[in-house]
Parts: structure tokens; sequence; C-alpha cells
């Protein structure tokens, strides 16, 4: 992080977001009685200038089996900003979101697919790249297409017929092309992160207005029981 300098521990994402004060649900609990939690779904609005401009980020490829953490760490010298890394990326489900574990992957593969033999088995198929005589790209590679695809065009005035331009894809072939898109992620530069920061903490707490306030840091929900 050549030329950021070296960013002081942040407190974790969840010591900012607010609590909500909700009824207790139990049988032997007190009509009035509450229980304070975080409220897991405040979820602020990043500022647009920062997380609005893409200049403000830059690429980045997840190796291995790294975490977020790992990644903030790396990046920000500082693991509690993984969930910066998530916010960058609108991340909200790590299975579906972001590449499985060696391990992980192994276990859905054979959850999903049942036998091993069937890793090998053809999922589908995809263009190869044909050029014409001049160089030009008349079909990209990677399109999904029938196994017999074939494509007609003019070449130098001639019609030209290209057959035999697909090539199969097995079942683990997809799934690890998968794995491997979701390793591209886009990070926040680090010489932005203080900036997000505050604007984050100005845009966690609550507001007064609503009859659930309580303080900036708490909201009260209504006594369901009261109406039960």
């Amino acid at each position: 992080m050549e030329g950021y300098g070296i960013l002081t521990m942040a407190n974790p994402y969840f010591s900012n977001v607010p609590n909500f004060d909700y009824v207790r649900r139990v049988p032997d609990a007190l009509i009035s009685e509450y229980v304070q939690v975080k409220n897991l779904f405040k979820r602020v609005k990043v500022p647009e200038d920062i997380f609005g401009d893409e200049t403000n980020f830059t690429k980045y490829k997840i190796v291995g089996d790294e975490r977020p953490d790992q990644v903030a760490f790396k990046v920000y010298e500082d693991q509690y900003l993984d969930w910066l890394v998530l916010l960058a990326n609108n991340v909200l489900n790590f299975e579906h979101e972001l590449p499985m574990t060696e391990q992980a992957f192994s276990k859905y593969l054979l959850s999903k697919y049942k036998t091993e033999d069937a890793f090998n088995e053809v999922h589908h198929y995809e263009s190869v790249e044909v050029k014409n005589s001049r160089g030009m790209i008349m079909i990209p590679k990677g399109l999904q297409v029938p196994e017999t695809y074939s494509v007609k065009y003019y070449d130098s005035g001639s019609l030209v017929s290209a057959s035999n331009i697909t090539e199969a894809v097995t079942n683990y072939e997809y799934e690890e092309n998968i794995q491997e898109e979701r390793r591209n992620i886009f990070l926040l530069k680090p010489i932005y992160v203080t900036l997000a920061l505050n604007s984050i903490e100005e845009l966690m707490p609550y507001k007064p207005g609503s009859s659930q306030y309580v303080s900036p840091e708490v909201t009260k929900g209504d006594n369901i029981r009261l109406y039960t």
C-alpha cells in the first residue's frame, strides 16, 4: 500500500450498527418487557460521492481460500474492515456471491451432481472464436450455442460457411468458471477509507421524528403483545 500510509484499526462493523428494542415473546415475559438487539436490518446507503465513482475503486482477484477479513488485512492492514470489502461489492450472501473454499466446492459438486463421473458430463456448448481472412472476429469465443451451431458470413466477397465451431463445457468446468468469476471483485482504494468510515458513522444513527425513536443508538418496536 505504498503511498497510502498506515490506517488505524477500525471498529468492527457491528459496533456502529444501532440497537433495536424488541418486545420479548417468551411466555413468562412481562407485557412491557423488551430485549435489546442489534438492528441487522439497518443498512446504510453508501455515500454516492465515494461509492458512486468507479475511479475510487481498484480491481482485486481473490486468491485461493482467502476470506474477506484476510483481504481487508492485506489491502487495508485491518481485518475488521472485512465489511467494507463486502459492502463495496454489495455482497449479502457469502455462499452465492463469493468463491467457495476448495473443500466447500467439492461438497457442493457432490451434492448437486451426485457422482464424480457426472462432473465430466456435458453441461452446454460454447462457440470458439471465428475470424475472417482479415483477422476480424465474426463469432466471439464463449457464446452458449447448440452443439451443431454453424454460421455463414461473407469474406472478401465470398460466402463462407463455418461449422464445427463449438466446444463442450463440462459440469465441472461450468461450476469452476462461476467460482473464478466470483474471484474478481472491486475494493475501495485505501486513500478513501477514512472518508467512507466517517460518512457511514454519520449515517448509522437514528434520526428523531419517528414514534419508535428513543435515541440516536436505539429505536423501540411496537409492542405487538398489546394487540394480541
